[in-house]
């Protein structure tokens, strides 16, 4: 078994006073109740854990499926596929999307076996700390908490940039805007894990309502059903074309054209593992997690693969509105293939709409990256990597302290204001261009080891609540996908040489190995042997839980669909 030492590389330091320690998590959870059973259980006495609280399962079956939905609907699929596709053309992002999201189910099927096994706040952190090396547990714990912070703030920039595409809000200073961001994104987050649940659903609602909308709008104008009564059939594909040549001519050209497409879905489709980051307050997590994780190939494939065909029947890629739009930076939905196809088809009213939702996409994912920062630093500080002191929660479960913390950040977003500051902002947010690949690349070699883990340890995979088929090669699969994408991901800087581009796609690699670095010289951590690997602290009480999870079952036909979706 493991060391004292080695112990304390990811577990918080135990109290110091003279509380007992626990002996049968199943017993505090039947007298104390789930919280403070799961809390005895990780801090290793009953006195931490009545001293900090712990975390709330509060966010029900609908609000898990409804953020892994969100998770997979981002700005990037209404605004970010814009710039993909005048860069390579329509058969480009169909190909690129599709095998980004491939390499994306795979990373998923993963983790959803580890947060199946151990649903704990936060887990990625933990699990690389549990499973590979306390420093690796560090280094993407930190890393994902810079990426979190720093993207909420983008997200309430961009919230407050969408909102001046109407020409009523251009008159408001936009510092107004930011303030009002922060204030919802801060009261949805700091009361009850629920309330962010119910906001996440209501947002992930209209996200899926607006995409499969566009998707039937494709549909009927691409078989001539608009009011110009113009059947476009593939016509973009042969006129323009369907591949565009990038940074070369010929097959070359089209190539690199296509692999631009893989690292800018690589950036649309971060955020898809926050699901696992809410598994430490899902109820019910064995049942959940594995159901949302399923369905990710299916998520993918209608939205991104659907979306990306959609897009490029309806619009051709040398759009001049299209092209200018990215070009000049127009806000909100100005540089939206959807709102330019929508403006080619004579329709309107759309444009407005389609624009409210990416302002609500955008608030959405605010508050999303508020929620998973916060967590990545409360498994941090359970990892004994962050604060003693960020552990504790309110009566209602909130670790207002990591929330605090990460909410400071957004105040950032307000250097955007001014040209001057804006520059600095800029400078931020490029440190973390690459941050979600390398969270897909620890996740990926976490599960390699967790794999290893289990089979020397003697637990046989087959007794596994959810296990992911065809792995550790899955695993292998979607690290070696990402490490590609990772290496060449700024290509495009090489011709001519850009220093500033460069610096930008590839600053994030040393970051990422400093932060390992000095963990691993200041702990003096050690690579976690497979049949040392901690696979067990926290489960007693989880399993116990289990069997206090109400069996929904439906009364009715209506009731029967409504489980399948939620």
């Amino acid at each position: 078994m493991e060391s004292k030492m080695e112990k304390e590389a990811y577990s918080p330091d135990k109290s110091s006073d003279d509380t007992p320690p626990y002996d049968d998590p199943s017993r505090i959870v039947e007298d104390k109740g789930i919280r403070l059973g799961e809390a005895a259980d990780m801090y290793g006495d009953l006195g931490s854990a009545e001293e900090y609280g712990y975390v709330s399962r509060g966010l029900k079956s609908r609000h898990i499926q409804f953020i892994a939905l969100g998770g997979t609907i981002g700005t990037g699929l209404f605004l970010g596929i814009g710039r993909a596709f005048t860069q390579a053309g329509p058969l480009s992002i169909l190909l690129g999307y599709t095998f980004t999201g491939i390499a994306i189910y795979a990373m998923m099927m993963s983790l959803g076996e580890m947060a199946t096994w151990l649903p704990l706040p936060g887990a990625i952190p933990q699990f690389c700390a549990r499973y590979v090396d306390g420093a690796m547990g560090f280094a993407v714990g930190w890393n994902n908490w810079y990426n979190s912070a720093i993207t909420l703030c983008a997200e309430i920039s961009a919230a407050s940039v969408v909102i001046q595409f109407w020409n009523g809000a251009q008159d408001i200073n936009v510092a107004a805007w930011i303030s009002l961001i922060i204030i919802l994104v801060i009261l949805l987050n700091i009361f009850a894990v629920a309330i962010y649940g119910e906001a996440e659903f209501c947002f992930a609602s209209i996200k899926i309502l607006t995409i499969v909308g566009l998707i039937i709008f494709a549909f009927i104008i691409d078989l001539g059903g608009g009011p110009t009564r113009d059947r476009l059939g593939f016509r973009y594909w042969n006129n323009p074309g369907a591949m565009k040549e990038y940074k070369g001519t010929g097959s070359t050209g089209r190539f690199l054209g296509l692999f631009s497409v893989l690292v800018n879905a690589a950036f649309s489709y971060g955020g898809v593992e926050m699901v696992a980051v809410a598994a430490g307050e899902a109820e019910n997590p064995r049942v959940n997690i594995p159901k949302a994780v399923r369905r990710v190939f299916w998520r993918i494939l209608f939205f991104y693969v659907l979306g990306s065909l959609a897009i490029g029947v309806l619009v051709p890629y040398n759009e001049p509105r299209l092209l200018g739009a990215i070009e000049d930076g127009a806000p909100g939905a100005a540089a939206s293939p959807w709102v330019i196809a929508v403006y080619r088809a004579s329709v309107p009213v759309l444009p407005s709409i389609i624009n409210a939702v990416i302002l609500t996409s955008a608030t959405s994912s605010a508050n999303a990256f508020l929620y998973t920062g916060s967590r990545y630093l409360y498994a941090l500080a359970q990892n004994g990597q962050a604060p003693r002191i960020l552990l504790k929660c309110s009566k209602r479960g909130v670790p207002y302290y990591c929330i605090a913390v990460t909410a400071s950040i957004s105040l950032l977003t307000y250097m955007s204001c001014s040209s001057g500051a804006n520059v600095v902002f800029e400078w931020f947010q490029n440190l973390c261009t690459i941050a979600s690949l390398f969270t897909w690349m620890s996740i990926s070699v976490a599960y390699i080891r967790f794999h290893a883990a289990l089979k020397a340890q003697g637990i046989d995979r087959s007794t596994l609540v959810f296990r992911s088929p065809f792995q550790p090669y899955t695993a292998y699969f979607s690290l070696a996908f990402f490490a590609m994408i990772t290496i060449f991901n700024g290509f495009y800087t090489f011709g001519p040489f850009d220093v500033n581009s460069f610096v930008t796609a590839y600053v994030g690699i040393p970051i990422y190995f400093a932060l390992y670095a000095f963990w691993k010289i200041f702990k003096r951590t050690s690579f976690v042997k497979a049949s040392e690997a901690d696979l067990q602290t926290g489960k007693a009480a989880l399993d116990a839980a289990d069997a206090h999870w109400p069996e929904r079952v439906p009364r009715n036909m209506l009731e029967r669909i409504w489980f399948w979706i939620a």
